[in-house]
């Protein structure tokens, strides 16, 4: 049995590259893809980017706000925000800390709707019906952070 420590004491204080105020810790790591545990602390940012991996960034503690495309909400403890490969996405707090748990996919082979391979027997995404979640979160109101002069002011 292998365990895996995360959370305080555990972690690198610099972060992964092109981030601030995040510290991280990674939990596994092979050619199938990556599972990093971050924790932001207030007024952080992970910079907008692209990936050409499809990754789901999962919300553990706290609350920030996330980027995909030019779409932007605030998130809290029990959401997952889905980024898609080679769409620019961000996260960042800004009065309050936020852990969140970053699995990434390596890039597709196989399935392009998941970035896996469908299971022996199993067939693929664009076959399945019925399986997706329906719904949409309520819009979040507009909140302006005191320290910023206009919404178009970027968190990083």
């Amino acid at each position: 049995m292998e365990i895996r420590r995360f959370g305080i004491g555990h972690r690198r204080p610099e972060g992964p590259p092109g981030t601030r105020g995040v510290e991280s810790t990674p939990l596994h790591g092979d050619e199938r893809g990556v599972v990093t545990e971050l924790a932001f602390k207030p007024g952080a940012a992970i910079a907008p980017h692209t990936n050409s991996n499809l990754t789901y960034l999962l919300i553990i503690e706290g609350g920030g706000f996330v980027q995909v495309g030019e779409e932007r909400t605030r998130v809290a403890a029990g959401e997952a925000v889905v980024w898609p490969p080679d769409v620019a996405h961000a996260a960042w707090t800004e009065l309050t800390p936020m852990r969140a748990i970053v699995v990434e996919f390596a890039a597709p082979s196989g399935n392009a709707a998941t970035g896996l391979a469908p299971a022996e027997g199993e067939p693929p995404a664009s076959q399945k019906r019925g399986l997706a979640a329906e719904g949409s979160l309520a819009p979040a109101p507009a909140v302006m952070p005191p320290d910023r002069e206009s919404p178009e002011q970027e968190p990083w």
